[in-house]
């Protein structure tokens, strides 16, 4: 890394901290001319990060009979299938990157000791707030596993959570388990109002275990995924389901306000993944040339035929999926997920959005 990428680097990680973490700023005096003080001002980031949520963020707590645990998944990093629902890196390995520490061990896979010095993930995919098709803990009982080990296991103490972050990722799975058991368009908002209502109070308890810092991700362009971009031959999105999300986010936010207002300081962050999924897609539209997507709607891993999907395999042990030939020139992994690439676009798009509402 040259020095002027090096230094935009650290700014970026800097000003990531300042804006999601709210670093604390510790003062310190030495003497200086005519008596008087030269402040120094030191910078203390997080050195725990606590995950809760779906696949956007599991880096391993499906059980090893689900697809994340077998081929393709996990050709990118770490070279083998390792219980991410990615070829590679998702959003847990990316934030834990940008605050400076490894990323957290799943606790499924959780051993006492060193390993669990930077915090714990949470996270099964397939989830939601409320119980879905997934037969893997909701939140709620992601939560109830944190509060055990902190309760009645002493596994952290209040030193170890005043240093500490939330992840909490939530990318729709409450509501595709509302279609798939037939719900209607007409009752969609009622089912986002109660989905946002129990995501807040998720996050209010989870701050309340001692974490000073819960970043929720506002939902993506459920819309874009090309489980729905399918029919078009992922050229177009379902703008439909993409007007649910922004009711959703647009509640979410209402919600995070509240919640500050009624906090000491700005405990709670929102991470818009909806703006920074919808500037690269948006970028590709208008100029093609400067995105490395040869199309950001179409999966790398597909797969054959209607009855198969990625990882699928037939009686006989035969593949029956097809992989793009360059994983970094895929936006998205399968029907539903991100590539390593991907997530690594879209948090520098992130990143850079909330630079800009920071600054400006």
């Amino acid at each position: 890394m040259g020095k002027t990428r090096k230094q935009v680097f650290l700014f970026q990680l800097l000003s990531f901290w300042v804006l999601m973490t709210g670093i604390k700023v510790v003062q310190s005096s030495s003497s200086h001319h005519h008596n008087g003080h030269h402040r120094r001002l030191h910078l203390l980031g997080p050195t725990k990060l606590f995950v809760f949520g779906d696949s956007y963020a599991d880096t391993g707590n499906n059980p090893k009979s689900e697809k994340p645990w077998h081929e393709p998944y996990g050709i990118t990093f770490p070279g083998k299938p390792a219980g991410r629902w990615s070829d590679g890196r998702v959003l847990t390995d990316y934030i834990g990157s940008l605050i400076g520490i490894k990323s957290p061990i799943p606790y499924r896979r959780r051993k006492f000791g060193a390993k669990q010095r930077h915090g714990m993930n949470f996270a099964y995919g397939g989830t939601g707030v409320f119980d879905t098709l997934s037969l893997n803990p909701n939140m709620t009982t992601q939560i109830d596993y944190f509060q055990q080990l902190i309760h009645d296991n002493g596994v952290y103490t209040k030193l170890d959570l005043d240093s500490s972050i939330a992840l909490v990722s939530l990318a729709g799975n409450d509501y595709s388990t509302y279609f798939a058991r037939n719900g209607t368009e007409e009752g969609l908002p009622d089912l986002v109002r109660s989905v946002v209502k129990q995501l807040a109070l998720n996050l209010k308890r989870i701050h309340e275990t001692g974490v000073k810092i819960v970043v929720v991700t506002a939902l993506q362009p459920v819309g874009c995924l090309p489980y729905l971009t399918a029919s078009s031959s992922f050229q177009r999105c379902n703008e439909s389901r993409n007007a649910a999300v922004k009711f959703h986010n647009h509640l979410l936010h209402q919600a995070v306000e509240k919640l500050n207002n009624e906090s000491t300081v700005a405990a709670y962050k929102i991470l818009d993944l909806y703006s920074a999924f919808m500037s690269v897609f948006e970028r590709q539209k208008g100029h093609p040339e400067s995105l490395k997507f040869d199309n950001p709607l179409k999966p790398c891993c597909i797969g054959i035929g209607v009855s198969y999907s990625c990882g699928s395999i037939d009686e006989s042990k035969v593949k029956k999926y097809t992989i793009c030939n360059n994983t970094e020139t895929a936006f998205f992994w399968d029907l539903f997920h991100p590539t390593q690439e991907g997530w690594n676009v879209v948090l520098r798009s992130a990143l850079q959005s909330s630079l800009h509402s920071l600054y400006s």
